[in-house]
């Protein structure tokens, strides 16, 4: 296993990281972002008020993409474990 083939692996790993991580990470901007501006405009200074619609955001991201989610790191951990052979020898 050369040092290029576990950089390639770390580098896929971290490519996987950022797509998944993606829909929740945009959708809690977005909400944050809207919050945000609603709470300037109507002069709410409170930090906690962003929480809930954040958090409601996220359980619905995560059940909406959880299974492509869980099926794109299955499909990585598949080839992870079919390419081992081809990596020890």
């Amino acid at each position: 296993m050369t040092p290029e083939t576990v950089m390639t692996i770390g580098q896929n790993a971290l490519a996987l990281t950022v797509i998944i991580a993606a829909p929740m990470l945009l959708s809690a901007l977005a909400v944050g972002l809207f919050v945000g501006m609603i709470q300037a405009a109507t002069q709410i200074n409170e930090m906690t008020l962003s929480f809930i619609p954040k958090l409601l955001v996220l359980a619905t991201a995560l059940a909406v993409g959880g299974s492509w989610m869980m099926n794109k790191m299955l499909d990585f951990t598949r080839q992870l474990y079919n390419a081992i052979p081809s990596l020890i020898g």
